[in-house]
């Protein structure tokens, strides 16, 4: 909030994406898709696909959050007691499909011992 004005009121601040207080780099037409996915290994899931993708991209996390830019969007993950969540982020709608594909394929391959339900809705 900025009180550069005249009356000294509040005003929100305003980013190049034109709304209050959005972040400076955020595409004002991404798409967004979040799965939460039931399971006691959700850590151990996380931390997985973070090494796996680490040994070709700039991955950062921590056992219980991790960030995953790949080149056609990114991947958040937060492992809670009991569930993965993976909250998927493309600046272009078209590449949300092939986005939200590599990161199951990868979770299904390391999760083989547990059937996991992965079902994505929009955010």
């Amino acid at each position: 909030m900025s009180t550069d004005n005249p009356t000294d009121t509040p005003t929100p601040d305003v980013a190049p994406g034109g709304t209050p207080d959005a972040a400076p780099n955020a595409a004002p037409n991404a798409t967004h898709s979040i799965a939460e996915i039931p399971t006691d290994k959700a850590s151990r899931y996380l931390q997985q696909l973070a090494k796996h993708f680490a040994h070709k991209l700039p991955v950062s996390f921590t056992p219980e959050t991790g960030d995953i830019p790949f080149s056609i969007g990114n991947c958040h993950m937060d492992a809670e007691e009991g569930r993965l969540i993976l909250t998927l982020t493309a600046p272009v709608a078209t590449d949300m499909p092939p986005l939200q594909d590599v990161v199951v394929r990868h979770l299904v391959r390391f999760a083989f011992r547990e059937e996991l339900t992965v079902a994505w809705r929009g955010a």
